[in-house]
């Protein structure tokens, strides 16, 4: 049976425009790198865990942000993931301030082969992005999640 990770994909509207949250991964292997790398905020579902209580887990351990009661929450689904895992993400209208970010650490070896641990947070920071943005910024095996998430906008749209 595959690994199951879960997210939440918060989701603000401005103007006509809808933003998105997207985590940038912290640790020295992402420190350089932008496009094609930032994620929704997701983890392992734990053994026995709901899918859907792991997405808001994992969201408030990465984050540090409380999301709210999840008003427009939407399933978008369950996406494979180019590892093999399996991503179930959820959509939530919902506003938190980038800067305000809090995430959880992990340990890495650092310099490699060095002997020496280091600590680095587990998402070095968080931004709001337009769709085109956002597309360019999320990691391509993650972009079936916002392909779904801005075909549901559209229908979802006055007239759409």
């Amino acid at each position: 049976m595959p690994t199951i990770s879960a997210g939440l994909l918060l989701y603000r509207r401005r103007g006509s425009a809808t933003e998105v949250l997207l985590l940038h991964p912290g640790g020295p292997y992402w420190a350089r790198k932008d496009e094609g790398a930032w994620s929704v905020p997701k983890g392992l579902v734990e053994p026995g865990e709901d899918e859907h209580a792991a997405a808001w887990r994992e969201f408030r351990e990465e984050t540090g942000f409380e999301p709210g009661t999840g008003d427009g929450e939407r399933d978008l689904g369950t996406f494979r993931l180019p590892s093999g895992k399996r991503l179930h993400v959820w959509a939530v209208e919902a506003d938190c301030d980038p800067a305000a970010l809090v995430s959880n650490l992990f340990e890495l070896e650092w310099p490699p082969k060095s002997g020496q641990m280091q600590s680095f947070p587990e998402v070095d920071r968080a931004a709001w992005f337009a769709r085109g943005v956002a597309f360019a910024k999320i990691s391509p095996g993650q972009r079936p999640a916002l392909e779904a998430f801005y075909a549901g906008q559209e229908r979802d749209a006055p007239g759409g």
